[in-house]
């Protein structure tokens, strides 16, 4: 990166102190985000929960450099998004960043092994063998990494999703909804993926999620209403998560 990171003395790997985020002008102007701290430890996976319109995509977008905040800093692995230009944000993206969406977003015209080592060739950087061997392991597709999106079910192509997130080694991955497309099956087998990204890989995992079962793997989980958190505590079991929700909201 061109931007010298900022040493920081924590352990915590996303920081972002009162973000706000307008979208519209005037009358019809929307206050998405309202005054939003918030902070995402280094080794742990946390759960960002809320109803509709409450705001938690918004606030992922703005801490993973997708979108930029009206007021307020984010800054990820010591590194103030606010001080890179749109060249530099994407390369902090690529280098720093994992990415896992609600609908997998893998290339179509690349098989398993290809979309999971695409991060890498984007970044002119050689795979580690030993570990995406890891990982080929973990996701329990070692027999398909020739077959294509379309060959795969769509818990293996989430899968394959996760394994592209961990195999450039980021500082955080992202999760938006990683279960949302899924059967329950499939989601079970993607949640126990990313808790041993975090508790055997040491990954540090952002997950957004409206699913209670989802976020009960989570470390902590943070509730958003209005565009402010209103809860963040540590997480406990699906219908612990549930209580939480209505309390919340």
């Amino acid at each position: 990166m061109s931007q010298p990171a900022v040493q920081t003395e924590s352990k915590t790997i996303v920081s972002a102190t009162d973000l706000r985020r307008v979208f519209g002008e005037g009358e019809a102007a929307v206050t998405a985000l309202d005054g939003v701290s918030v902070e995402c430890p280094a080794g742990g996976l946390t759960a960002i929960m809320g109803p509709s319109g409450s705001g938690k995509s918004t606030l992922m977008h703005i801490l993973a450099g997708l979108d930029r905040p009206t007021s307020g800093t984010v800054v990820i692995d010591g590194i103030d998004l606010a001080g890179l230009d749109d060249g530099e944000l994407t390369e902090l993206r690529r280098d720093n960043v994992g990415f896992v969406f609600q609908f997998f977003n893998l290339l179509p015209v690349l098989d398993a092994r290809e979309n999971i080592l695409l991060p890498l060739k984007l970044a002119g950087r050689d795979p580690d063998q030993a570990l995406f061997d890891r990982l080929v392991a973990a996701i329990g597709i070692a027999d398909r990494l020739d077959h294509r999106p379309a060959e795969l079910s769509g818990g293996q192509q989430q899968r394959v999703a996760i394994a592209r997130a961990l195999m450039s080694e980021p500082s955080v991955i992202f999760a938006d909804e990683p279960t949302g497309n899924l059967d329950s099956h499939s989601s079970e087998e993607v949640l126990s993926l990313l808790r041993t990204a975090v508790d055997e890989l040491g990954q540090t995992v952002v997950m957004v999620t409206h699913d209670a079962t989802a976020a009960a793997i989570a470390d902590r989980v943070v509730v958003l209403v209005d565009g402010r958190i209103v809860r963040d505590q540590p997480a406990g079991d699906p219908e612990a998560v549930l209580d939480l929700m209505k309390e919340a909201c």
